[in-house]
């Protein structure tokens, strides 16, 4: 990018074949008639249908678009590649820009956007490209991070112990237990434990776990130790075996089976998806 505050990309073509790769820069990419598409961001993995829309802001964090099943031969794609200063003390860190600080920061696990916000914010990625005075353009672009940030419907894609993002709570029981499992995954975590640590009754805690993190301590747990187990399949040449239990998973079958539902594939698969063509930019 050098001194360019942004690069803009708007193309139309028939397939997609860029390789899975990372880079330092930040990155919005919408896709459109591209219902099929295979779309991989850190570990999650997903199929797309006729619009999608991803924020990502980590440099560590790879992604890639996969034709997949897609027959479309009119595919469109806006990427838009940026670097903005997140650090409170930047000008982003003032107080209008709260809002986008706080998306830009949660991006760094990748972010998607729901069919509502991509509507929202539709004309302003149209016209994007054809804006040749470069102060509108990148005026119009903080709009469209602007609007997308008041978003009540955006999710991350990668887990947290995938992408090496820090848990954060406004609980700061939860916390207290979402650090201590990040610090003890690979051993056995009991419920009386978890309780002792917030100060409650195993079944009160089990309550408000869930209440607060809109899922049950089993599937956190599992979710956090699998997110371990696919950074490990990514970074390092060790078995899957060895990755099961260095991950906290105590058979070697009931790990393959988990991994295989929560990822639509098995480990192995996982690794060699990754260990296509990469590129780090």
């Amino acid at each position: 990018m050098g001194k360019d505050s942004l690069y803009i990309a708007d193309r139309r073509k028939k397939e997609f074949t860029y390789p899975i790769h990372n880079h330092e820069v930040f990155e919005l990419n919408f896709v459109e008639h591209a219902s099929g598409v295979r779309r991989i961001v850190g570990d999650s993995n997903e199929v797309i249908g006729e619009y999608d829309l991803v924020l990502i802001t980590s440099p560590d964090l790879e992604h890639v678009w996969e034709q997949n099943e897609c027959k479309s031969e009119d595919i469109r794609e806006v990427t838009v590649q940026f670097y903005i200063d997140l650090s409170e003390d930047g000008f982003f860190g003032r107080n209008p820009f709260n809002s986008l600080r706080k998306m830009m920061l949660e991006a760094r696990k990748g972010l998607a956007f729901h069919m509502e916000d991509i509507l929202r914010v539709y004309n302003l990625i149209d016209t994007l490209s054809s804006i040749k005075d470069g102060f509108y353009a990148v005026t119009q672009f903080l709009a469209i991070l602007y609007e997308l940030s008041k978003s009540t419907k955006m999710r991350p894609l990668a887990s947290n112990s995938y992408a090496k993002v820090e848990v954060a709570s406004d609980s700061r029981r939860v916390l207290k237990v979402k650090n201590f499992i990040a610090k003890n995954y690979m051993d056995e975590i009991r419920l009386g434990t978890l309780a002792d640590i917030a100060g409650m009754s195993p079944s009160a805690f089990s309550r408000f776990f869930k209440l607060h993190t809109g899922r049950t301590l089993s599937d956190y747990v599992i979710d956090m130790r699998l997110g371990y187990a696919s950074r490990m399949l990514v970074d390092t040449s060790k078995s899957v075996a060895e990755i099961c239990y260095e991950c906290g998973f105590n058979n070697l079958s009931n790990f393959n089976r988990i991994f295989k539902k929560k990822k639509d594939c098995s480990p192995t698969e996982f690794r060699e998806n990754y260990h296509k063509t990469r590129i780090i930019i």
